[in-house]
């Protein structure tokens, strides 16, 4: 059963908005960090947002006021809205949850031991 499910992605304009949605298994759920990456083809995975279980939040410069991550508790769930999209957005968006360290949840992907399948975002100018 897979512990990290994606949905949300699709094609959309610059300046449009889409909302990411990761269904999480319960064990997973409880990670003491969740987040969401971004992968473009040649590059490497880079960090989009996170939030920790008490809910603080962390943002890449490049989406700070544009992006909003959160969690729904009663669903096992973690978004991320996404607004004002721009053609560099265009990624394969991962959600993620790791507990193996301390201290802050923004850190290199490779920390986070539980990765999605994925959900391709494109945006077209």
């Amino acid at each position: 059963q897979a512990q990290l499910v994606e949905s949300g992605g699709g094609s959309v304009q610059a300046g449009g908005s889409l909302r990411l949605s990761c269904a999480a298994s319960g064990d997973t759920y409880s990670s003491r960090c969740l987040g969401w990456l971004r992968q473009v083809p040649g590059k490497e995975r880079a960090g989009v947002a996170f939030i920790d279980r008490d809910g603080t939040t962390t943002y890449t410069g490049s989406v700070k006021g544009r992006f909003t991550i959160s969690k729904d508790n009663a669903k096992n769930s973690l978004y991320l809205q996404m607004n004002d999209l721009k053609p560099e957005d265009t990624a394969m968006y991962y959600c993620a949850a790791g507990s193996t360290w301390g201290g802050a949840c923004f850190v290199p992907p490779t920390l986070y031991e539980r990765v999605g399948q994925g959900t391709q975002v494109t945006v077209s100018s």
